[in-house]
């Protein structure tokens, strides 16, 4: 099957629920078992089937098995939140005295996970350069475990040349994770790329309506997935059955949204390009872009998330083009039908290699709004950024 076909029909199994195309929400805890025999029975393996509300129910793992064979993986876990489906993983397989590879551009939210509950774990975190590549060699030690890797990275959207990195993290016994929350399996399939674990957090684009926290991990092999199963089993961390339906609800549509995404994030990618407000456009599917060649080698498509920098002006004229915005949110998180952006010269954090950049930068979510109407709202921001200079 093509993707667009999968998304319709993969997990979907309506002769279990009386020809229903959904399946229902199971609001489950307690699962009875009709004699000692059966429970013994499912002890065995806990976590296939309806055993406890915890471990999944028939709504998870209908979400479950789509999303494991949208990314081409052995199987995936939903977690409570796309943060939940990182530190589930990255605890699942890290110890005292491990040592983990850290892109230098990754999600915040990891980085204080690496530099607070890791190292009080007595993990050590490097944090390396995105644009590495092979030569990401000369810091792989006997103890390192995991290689973390996101492309693009977060706010400032750097490639990173995942098969070369795989190759050289499978040399040193160590496991690939990648968050592919920006590309989705859609336009990036990670397990032909060498990645071992693909982490998405389904709160963006899969569940596509800025309405529930979701996460999934999606592991290569039946050994991974049970050892990151059970961790996240053992913390107690697991999806709630609305949230799950509605990922599910959300997957169905994914294709026409994020082709819609990409479209129109183009669109304002290539207007800002020309602006003489803006000194450059980071996005990665733009030809002039650094990165543009890794992205057109190894991704199929693009979402409507990137960044871009201004040139020099005032803390108060960002402010004044932000604020008067009509059809633009001031939030964070990305991925639903309503166009976003942030100032997010403060939350660019490196310790690998300084970030350098000579004005304010902003990160732009492209919603599905009309991209006239987009544009128009974003020249009128530079009149008043102009008026505030």
């Amino acid at each position: 099957m093509k993707k667009d076909t999968k998304l319709v029909h993969a997990g979907r199994h309506p002769e279990q629920y009386l020809g229903a195309v959904n399946p229902p929400v199971y609001r489950v805890s307690t699962v009875t078992y009709p004699s000692v025999a059966a429970m013994t029975e499912a002890e065995r393996k806990p976590y296939d089937g309806l055993r406890y509300g915890r471990y999944g129910t028939p709504t998870s793992f209908a979400l479950e098995e789509a999303v494991a064979m949208l990314e081409g993986g052995y199987r995936t876990i939903a977690t409570a939140s796309g943060l939940a489906a990182i530190t589930g993983t990255l605890t699942a397989l890290l110890q005292a005295g491990d040592h983990v590879l850290m892109v230098d551009t990754v999600y915040f939210p990891t980085r204080r996970f690496c530099q607070q509950q890791l190292k009080r774990c007595g993990i050590e975190t490097t944090f390396y350069d995105p644009l590495l590549g092979a030569d990401i060699a000369a810091l792989m030690r006997p103890e390192t475990r995991v290689v973390f890797v996101e492309a693009p990275g977060s706010l400032t959207f750097e490639m990173q040349d995942i098969p070369a990195i795989a190759e050289v993290a499978h040399a040193g016994g160590a496991v690939v994770v990648m968050d592919n929350t920006w590309a989705t399996p859609l336009f990036f399939q990670p397990f032909d790329k060498g990645v071992d674990i693909s982490l998405q957090s389904a709160t963006k684009f899969i569940v596509g309506h800025s309405d529930a926290m979701l996460g999934l991990i999606t592991c290569a092999t039946e050994e991974l997935w049970h050892t990151v199963k059970s961790s996240v089993a053992y913390a107690g961390v697991c999806a709630g059955s609305e949230e799950v339906f509605l990922g599910l609800r959300g997957l169905r549509t994914l294709s026409v949204r994020l082709r819609q995404h990409q479209e129109s994030g183009l669109v304002l990618a290539a207007w800002l390009d020309q602006r003489p407000e803006v000194r450059r456009v980071m996005h990665p599917a733009l030809p002039d872009d650094p990165g543009h060649a890794l992205w057109k080698r190894d991704f199929t498509g693009a979402c409507g998330l990137f960044g871009f920098e201004l040139t020099p002006c005032s803390p108060a004229a960002v402010a004044a083009f932000i604020d008067g915005l009509r059809h633009f949110g001031l939030g964070y998180s990305w991925g639903g039908f309503e166009s976003l952006i942030i100032p997010t010269t403060d939350g660019i954090r490196r310790t690998a290699k300084p970030w350098k950049a000579e004005g304010p930068t902003l990160r732009i979510h492209t919603g599905l709004e009309d991209p006239s109407d987009l544009i128009a709202d974003l020249a009128l921001g530079f009149e008043r950024l102009a008026a505030a200079k």
